[in-house]
């Protein structure tokens, strides 16, 4: 989006801001309260002179101490870069806004918010997380999950494995996590038990949401489902304990989930975007590797190509009838 289009829906936002009319962001939800990080900042990037940045950090589950280990990062980027960076803690639906606003030039997120992103203003992922618990290095698995004695099998074949699963009682994450919803239901539509996400209890015997993975996975380890919908690596501490794995085992599992990455907004001009793409990219080396790991235990960033990267999460939404 051009600079004076996206300024004049900045204005429109703080006109409405001051109006106290609620901004409403990703999937429709409200924006959080973290929104109210960026309300006192302006936009500060010209269209070829960049005089400092801002990076948006959205907290998450396995994350501790986050406002520290990102201005960590941010000092070795301004160093690097030779320019201010600051380092925001938010949640993904403030980044995208703050994106939008021009209140902020770069942000970590997850597959559907870097979506958002690009829709509201066309911001890109040019970097991906690499982590040792994701196997397919840059995306990782969505599961479903059953207990040890479970009578459920995996069988040959993805229709015989999940034709099992009629009349059962699931346990989602939450209608918006991509892993623990949005690519298990687009499996389910892809091999024809149900015509979208609107339709899970003519299959299920009883659908709910845990709120998390862990939650999703206790409801299993109780009893109070059969089966789970989360991420690969939803089987490893902090989310469940080594004892709490041990009764668990996975039914069924769709790879090829986008790992969480890094945009970077469209007034950020090419030549200073490559320079910071470099930049983030010396995170890798191993004198500066800990400030990465330390974010989001990410072990490394790769380039990737953000329509090829993000193909699967916008072909699953389409599958399960949500919009980005």
């Amino acid at each position: 989006m051009s600079v004076s289009q996206k300024g004049l829906l900045g204005a429109g936002a703080a006109l409405m801001a001051l109006m106290g009319v609620a901004v409403t962001t990703v999937s429709g939800m409200q924006a959080t309260n973290a929104n109210s990080i960026f309300s006192q900042q302006a936009p500060r990037l010209l269209a070829q002179n960049v005089k400092s940045l801002t990076v948006v950090f959205p907290s998450r589950a396995d994350s501790t101490d986050l406002q520290a280990k990102a201005d960590a990062v941010a000092a070795f980027l301004s160093k690097d870069l030779g320019i201010p960076v600051k380092a925001v803690v938010g949640d993904d639906t403030a980044a995208v806004e703050a994106l939008r606003a021009n209140r902020a030039d770069v942000a970590f997120l997850s597959s559907r918010p870097a979506l958002k992103a690009e829709q509201l203003a066309n911001a890109r992922l040019y970097l991906a997380e690499v982590r040792d618990n994701y196997s397919g290095r840059f995306t990782y698995n969505s599961i479903f999950v059953v207990r040890n004695n479970s009578p459920l099998k995996t069988r040959n074949g993805a229709k015989a494995t999940l034709e099992q699963l009629r009349g059962k009682k699931i346990a989602f994450t939450s209608p918006t996590s991509g892993s623990g919803f949005i690519f298990p239901v687009s499996e389910l539509v892809k091999q024809g038990f149900v015509p979208n996400r609107d339709r899970l209890d003519g299959f299920f015997g009883q659908v709910s949401y845990g709120g998390n993975y862990s939650k999703a996975l206790q409801a299993v380890l109780r009893g109070q489902a059969e089966v789970a919908a989360v991420s690969e690596y939803a089987l490893l501490p902090p989310y469940i304990t080594p004892e709490e794995k041990s009764q668990l085992r996975v039914l069924y599992k769709i790879s090829g989930v986008p790992a969480h990455g890094i945009a970077i907004d469209d007034d950020v001009p090419a030549p200073f975007r490559e320079k910071l793409i470099n930049s983030l990219l010396k995170l890798n080396q191993p004198q500066n590797n800990q400030l990465l790991r330390n974010l989001y235990n990410s072990t490394e960033l790769v380039r990737v190509d953000h329509n090829r990267h993000l193909a699967p999460v916008r072909q699953a939404l389409q599958r399960v009838g949500i919009e980005p």
